[in-house]
This record gives structure tokens, sequence and C-alpha cells, in this order.
């Protein structure tokens, strides 16, 4: 589903404590790009190259 999204907001970088912080914010490639993101670092696996 997020890989089809139009613009995703990812906070973190982790949660509880250590989140609540804007991470990155676009569209999927763009999420896919940020080497700190978790959730960028999954969507680049699902993007094409």
């Amino acid at each position: 589903v997020m890989a089809h999204a139009d613009w995703i907001i990812d906070l973190g970088p982790e949660g509880g404590d250590g989140g609540g912080s804007v991470v990155v914010e676009g569209p999927p490639e763009v999420v896919a790009k940020r080497a700190d993101s978790h959730t960028g670092r999954f969507l680049k696996r699902l993007l094409p190259a």
C-alpha cells in the first residue's frame, strides 16, 4: 500500500522516547532514498531501481 501512496510522512526514527520527529516526507521514491529511514529501507526493496 505504501509503495503506491502519493505522499508518506515518516515519523521516528524509533518509537516512544526515540520518536516523534519527521524523518522524511514525500512520495515513496524520495522516502526510499533516505538511508536513515526504516520505512525508506523497506520501500527501497519494493520499488523499481
